[in-house]
C-alpha cells in the first residue's frame, strides 16, 4: 500500500487536495442545488418537505409504484419509506391505494397537491439551471451536462453499498 509523507508543505497540499477534489466540489453543489430548491418550493407553500420527502416524490411514476419499489429506488429500507409515505400522506402529497393485481399490497399515487408540487418543482430545477448557464454559459452548461450523463452511465451498475 502506497503512504505518502506529508510535511509542513505537504499538509498544505493535503488540504488543498482535500477541498477542491471533485466528490467534495459535486458535493458541495448538489447540497446547495437542494438547499436552493427546497427554500424555493417552501415560498411556493410547500412547507414541510425534507430532502427525504422531495427524493421519495422524484422516485413516484405518475402511474403509482408499491413501497417496495420506492424503498429499492432510493436505496433504503421498505420501513423506511413507508414512514416517508405516511408523512407524505399527511401532508396530502400522495395517497395509498389497493393494488389491482394483488389486494394484500398497496400502490402510492399522487394527490391534486403532488402534482401541484411536481409543477412547480420542475419550474424551481429550470429556474436553478438556467441560474447555473448564465454562470457556465451555454456551451459549457450543455458540457456538463453531458459529462454527467456520461459518468452516471458508466458507472450505473457499480455497487455502492
Amino acid at each position: 500500500m502506497y503512504m505518502m509523507n506529508f510535511d509542513e508543505h505537504g499538509i498544505e497540499d493535503l488540504h488543498l487536495m482535500r477541498q477542491i477534489h471533485i466528490g467534495r466540489l459535486l458535493q458541495q453543489v448538489y447540497r446547495q442545488f437542494n438547499q436552493q430548491a427546497i427554500a424555493m418550493l417552501q415560498e411556493r407553500g410547500h412547507q414541510g418537505l425534507t430532502l427525504a420527502h422531495i427524493q421519495l416524490l422524484s422516485h413516484l411514476d405518475v402511474e403509482g409504484n408499491r413501497i417496495t419499489v420506492l424503498a429499492e429506488r432510493a436505496g433504503i429500507t421498505k420501513q423506511s419509506m413507508g414512514q416517508l409515505v405516511t408523512d407524505l400522506e399527511d401532508q396530502r402529497y400522495i395517497e395509498r391505494k389497493a393494488d389491482p393485481s394483488d389486494r394484500r399490497a398497496s400502490l402510492v399515487f399522487f394527490t391534486d397537491r403532488g402534482w401541484e408540487f411536481l409543477q412547480h418543482a420542475y419550474a424551481v430545477w429550470r429556474e436553478i439551471e438556467a441560474d447555473y448557464q448564465s454562470i457556465l454559459g451555454e456551451a459549457e452548461m450543455r458540457q456538463l451536462r453531458a459529462s454527467l450523463a456520461k459518468l452516471s452511465v458508466h458507472f450505473k451498475g457499480i455497487r455502492t453499498s
